[in-house]
């Protein structure tokens, strides 16, 4: 490949080069992305990567904003799985407070973020297949990710960010309709999955135009620091959930896919199988339910009980200046990465001892996605830079901030 990228840059010395911006309106860009290429014919020559049209300035936001509002702003960053978003920034904010959450509060945790895994990637599989005129399969994953949407309503009111997450643990516990319809998704789901694995795995369409696009094999990983299902598409079993445990995920028993090939099909092979070891998991988590409280009792975080307020004027004090204040983390910096169905999704906060984070800084797995498509573009044909951009999955929210 490097050979022919070198007769391929030999070309554009000497003949017409076509400059093409792929984005940052074109839908497939999967989001606010504009991709510069220079074309001879129909060949990519070289493809540069440039963002900031989604830019917000959420981590500079989140200096303004005492730790409880910060959840509204980070659930937004990757806006397909939020959910990973509030558990990164909460165990960050819990680990520097020291603050234990409750096993039921933990698990119900990684109930949410197994089945946003889920819905993630469904709409990954639909969108890619839309792309390359499928469209049924893109009806398909709507339709059961619909599901899963309505799981989060059931629970706390909102669909796509549940916002259930606080520091010690949940706002509330489940509804008490929500196990009984979770095991209903669980029942019907693999039968979906059963269909888009035989719409698509040996599709001779789909094998055609994602197996050898966009290689990106152990070394550009590396050089990159791509994680997620991009470095377990190169074969290397990489898991932060195994890595570095959280929420319990040591006690859960699941596999980490891996393929070696490296390219489009392989993160597609990935993914398929993600989804239904997240199914496991979620099962387990449900076995593990045990009935309990969901908000930690520690009062550096945790509003005193309703009853005391009654009697207790210490307590009033105490709730007043929650409410009205927040939390006080103790003077420090911690980093701490969870798995978000994009890949290691880190937050490294800062504390000066007030009420507001004097930095919070994150580390999206979409942004090395995104970077690493500059050398693995060129040499391909302009109609496979759609398939290389949806393959690695990019949320430009996650990579603007």
């Amino acid at each position: 490949m490097t050979k022919e990228i070198e007769e391929l840059s030999q070309i554009g010395d000497i003949g017409d080069v076509m400059e093409l911006n792929l984005g940052p309106q074109h839908p497939s860009t999967h989001g606010v992305l504009r991709i510069k290429l220079h074309l001879d014919g129909e060949v990519v020559l070289s493809a540069e990567p440039v963002i900031g049209y989604l830019h917000t300035g959420v981590e500079k936001q989140c200096e303004t904003r005492t730790y409880h509002q910060v959840f509204t702003l980070v659930d937004r960053l990757d806006y397909l799985s939020g959910p990973s978003e509030e558990q990164a920034f909460a165990s960050v904010v819990e680990r520097l407070m020291q603050v234990e959450v409750p096993e039921r509060a933990q698990v119900i945790r990684v109930l949410l973020l197994e089945l946003a895994r889920i819905a993630s990637h469904l709409i990954w599989v639909g969108t890619s297949a839309l792309e390359l005129n499928m469209s049924s399969i893109f009806m398909y994953c709507f339709g059961e990710r619909e599901k899963i949407l309505d799981l989060f309503e059931e629970m706390s009111g909102a669909r796509m960010f549940p916002s259930v997450w606080r520091i010690g643990g949940l706002a509330h516990d489940l509804s008490p309709n929500f196990i009984a319809n979770v095991k209903s998704f669980l029942k019907d789901f693999p039968r979906l999955w059963k269909d888009l694995d035989n719409l698509l795995t040996q599709n001779y369409v789909w094998c055609a135009r994602t197996q050898d696009i966009a290689v990106i094999d152990k070394e550009l990983c590396k050089q990159y620091m791509c994680t997620g299902p991009v470095i377990r598409g190169a074969g290397v079993a990489y898991d932060i959930r195994k890595a570095y445990p959280y929420l319990g995920y040591e006690n859960y028993q699941f596999d980490i896919p891996t393929y070696a090939e490296g390219d489009a099909y392989a993160r597609y092979m990935v993914r398929m199988e993600e989804m239904l070891q997240s199914a496991s998991i979620v099962e387990q988590a449900i076995a593990k339910l045990k009935p309990g409280p969901v908000l930690t009792s520690d009062r550096k975080v945790a509003l005193p009980p309703r009853r005391e307020l009654a009697r207790s004027m210490e307590a009033v004090i105490h709730q007043f200046k929650l409410v009205s204040e927040g939390l006080h983390p103790p003077v420090g910096e911690l980093f701490h990465a969870v798995e978000s169905a994009r890949g290691e999704l880190g937050y490294y906060l800062v504390s000066d001892g007030s009420h507001k984070p004097h930095r919070l800084r994150v580390r999206s797995p979409s942004f090395p996605h995104v970077e690493v498509l500059q050398k693995v573009l060129p040499g391909h044909m302009l109609s496979d830079v759609v398939v290389a951009i949806a393959s690695v999955d990019p949320i430009l929210g996650d990579v603007d901030r």
